[in-house]
């Protein structure tokens, strides 16, 4: 993509922000935005995005981990217009289907990491989500043990904001105020392969459906997995006959590095993926749930009558299909996956040193494009976010203080340098 001029170092002046309007935010204290504003996004160009008072900064997020191929991509914007210029949705319920739709599904089956998969197409990651976990119940029916209705979930997990992702999730905040959304749900420590060992066996492998695992804990505060973590919790799901479900929202479409999923670079064959972001870069839409053949095989015959009554009105919608063509051609072009490779080594290189000044407690990273600088103050985390955007870094705060630095895979190692000087200076000044 063309190269962007070289953004100014130092404070800049002071962000004007939008007076508020009708929109309520996701994730918000509504308060405090009517009080301070909007920061509105205009425009887009590789690792850079500017605001309508042109004001630039660096991607720090990939939008909110979905930019994998950058920012103002015509090639996608083009494939969207295109397909809509024939036609541009149209339902999957029964038999119906569009091409793209056809052709992505596929494209899918042939990168997924368990071979034979099918896949269910979806609006996006939550939906995703919320999908594998009626079918991780819904398959133990049709295999003859209805009893098997408890999911698991881990300490810190996000898994989308549904009803079932929301059960299922380890972020305190997010679920309270709610009640009880879905029962037979339970809660393991994120780090620990012998508390999931232990949890199986204390509800009863009998009635354990599935295990929802993200292979590097995302909005929970970037959490790499502890060394033979993943290996070891997938081995317990098999000795216990627990559906595996690999949660590759974030993961997935090259950003752990040199594979398309976590699941294939670290061996899993999990029964069960989730994703969506990487999937279109966030150009639309668009989510999947990849099946293995052991829980897809009970609803495709051969004897007809088993159904799956479960759907979204833009499963496989053609133009999003379309847009997730273009978009895994250009990830395979431009050779992203090996670019999530160097991304991991640069984020090591660069923020780790960010751990030696006094209001920092850790850098994590090291897997994948994906990191966290821990502030030693967590109170601060989200106004020193907003402030680092006077240095030309648009970031957020995740879990408990940490600041998210996940850029989209074609920042160059500069421009993550870029990023980690701004946070060391906007920490130190």
């Amino acid at each position: 993509m063309p190269a962007s001029r070289h953004p100014p170092r130092g404070p800049r002046l002071a962000i004007r922000s939008e007076a508020m309007g009708s929109l309520w935010h996701p994730f918000s204290d509504m308060a405090v935005v009517e009080r301070d504003g909007e920061l509105v996004i205009a425009r887009g160009e590789g690792a850079y995005v500017w605001d309508d008072q042109d004001n630039r900064y660096l991607d720090a997020t990939a939008g909110l981990w979905f930019a994998n191929v950058g920012h103002g991509r015509a090639e996608l914007a083009e494939a969207a217009a295109a397909q809509m210029r024939k036609v541009a949705a149209y339902s999957t319920f029964g038999d119906y289907v569009t091409r793209p739709t056809v052709e992505l599904a596929e494209r899918l089956a042939g990168i997924a990491p368990m071979p034979g998969s099918k896949v269910f197409l979806t609006s996006g990651g939550s939906d995703s989500i919320d999908t594998a976990a009626k079918l991780a119940r819904r398959y133990w029916v049709e295999a003859g043990h209805p009893e098997k209705t408890v999911i698991i979930g881990r300490q810190k997990a996000y898994h989308g904001m549904h009803y079932a992702g929301t059960a299922i999730g380890g972020i305190p905040g997010n679920v309270e105020g709610y009640g009880v959304l879905v029962p037979d749900t339970a809660t393991v420590e994120w780090n620990s392969v012998d508390d999931l060992r232990a949890t199986i066996e204390r509800i009863g492998p009998g009635r354990v459906a599935a295990f929802f695992c993200e292979p590097v804990v995302g909005a929970g505060g970037v959490y790499p997995p502890p060394p033979d973590y993943l290996t070891g919790v997938r081995k317990v799901c098999l000795e216990h006959d627990v559906l595996f479900v690999a949660d590759e929202v974030i993961t997935g479409f090259g950003r752990i590095g040199g594979a398309w999923f976590a699941s294939s670079k670290f061996g899993l064959e999990p029964d069960l993926v989730t994703c969506a972001k990487g999937l279109t870069s966030g150009y639309a839409p668009m989510g999947a749930v990849l099946v293995a053949p052991r829980v897809w095989e009970p609803f495709f015959g051969p004897a007809p009558g088993v159904w799956l009554r479960h759907g979204y009105t833009y499963s496989g919608h053609a133009m999003a299909s379309a847009v997730a063509l273009a978009n895994l051609d250009i990830i395979e072009r431009e050779g992203l996956l090996d670019e999530g490779s160097r991304l991991e080594t640069t984020l090591v290189e660069k923020l780790t040193p960010l751990a030696d000044l006094d209001p920092v407690v850790e850098v994590r990273c090291g897997t994948g494009a994906l990191a966290a600088v821990q502030l030693a103050d967590p109170p601060t985390a989200i106004s020193f976010a907003k402030r680092l955007r006077s240095f030309g870094v648009a970031t957020r705060a995740v879990g408990a203080g940490g600041i998210q630095v996940s850029p989209p895979l074609v920042m160059t190692d500069d421009q993550v340098g870029e990023i980690t000087d701004a946070v060391a200076e906007a920490l130190t000044t």
